[in-house]
Parts: structure tokens; C-alpha cells; sequence
């Protein structure tokens, strides 16, 4: 990032969601730790159960694993900053759908819903964050060439 405020908040953000992967991790043991064998077989959990027994293993809910291939980067600022959007209304919806399988579960529900918020908050922090970096652009050419790398336009 070629803006230290948004290096900043970039760190923030990334160091918040570290904390929340960890969250959910405990509300997974919780809610998994005594399981018996019936509850794990009629649940459809049996599948987890083979590979993992109860044992945290980051994976969406179709039950493909976590990978840092889904990660996007591409060293240009503003392309970076709309998948980090992107990213923050995604990861919003899938609290969302949470919140409505576990209304009766008020533990899960006020955390599931605090995640939510802050997610929230660091799409605004993106946003506020893209303003910054077009703020700093030359108006003349606005997406002609990443500021990032390309130091002089040849373009121009």
C-alpha cells in the first residue's frame, strides 16, 4: 500500500480477524466438545468426524477446506481494496445466514451477531481506506496504471 494510513488499517483489520477465526473456533468446540456418537451420526457431523474427529479444521460449510489460494492479491491498491470489500460483504452474509440457524441459541447468536458488526466496520474502514488511495491519484489518470509499480507512466 502505497499510503501508511491505510497500511494501518490494513494491519488493524488483519489482526481483528485473526481474533475472530478464533472465536468461532471456540463457539465450534463449544458447541462440538461433547458430542456423542448418535448426536454425530444424525447430524450429518460424521463426515468432520472421520477426518477430523472434533478437532478445528477451517473449512466453509460445502466442506471445502480453507486455502490461501482464495485469498486475492494483485499489488495494485485499488484492485486489492475492492476484493477486501468484497470480502467483508461476503464474510457479512454468512453471519447473516448464521444468525438465522441459531436464533435459539443466544450465546452463539450475540457473538455470531457481534462478528457481524464488525465486519461492518471494516468494510467502512476499507471504503474510507480506497477514498484515501484515489485521493492521492493523478485525476488525469485515474486506472491507467498501478501507482503502485508503475512509477512512470509510459502511457501518458
Amino acid at each position: 500500500m502505497p499510503d501508511k494510513r491505510v497500511i494501518g488499517v490494513l494491519t488493524d483489520i488483519g489482526t481483528e480477524e485473526l481474533g475472530h477465526e478464533e472465536m468461532v473456533s471456540t463457539i465450534i468446540t463449544q458447541l462440538t466438545k461433547n458430542l456423542t456418537m448418535k448426536e454425530i451420526e444424525e447430524s450429518g457431523f460424521y463426515q468432520y468426524y472421520v477426518d477430523h474427529t472434533i478437532g478445528i479444521w477451517p473449512q466453509a460449510a460445502s466442506g471445502t477446506p480453507f486455502s490461501t489460494a482464495t485469498l486475492q492479491s494483485t499489488g495494485d491498491a485499488i484492485a486489492d481494496l475492492h476484493e477486501d470489500l468484497a470480502a467483508e460483504q461476503k464474510a457479512r452474509l454468512t453471519y447473516d445466514n448464521i444468525l438465522r440457524l441459531c436464533k435459539d441459541e443466544p450465546d452463539v447468536y450475540d457473538a455470531i451477531k457481534f462478528l457481524r458488526a464488525r465486519e461492518m466496520v471494516h468494510y467502512q474502514r476499507f471504503g474510507e481506506s480506497l477514498r484515501l488511495i484515489q485521493d492521492d491519484l493523478d485525476s488525469k489518470n485515474f486506472y491507467a496504471f498501478n501507482a503502485g509499480f508503475d512509477k512512470k507512466a509510459t502511457c501518458l
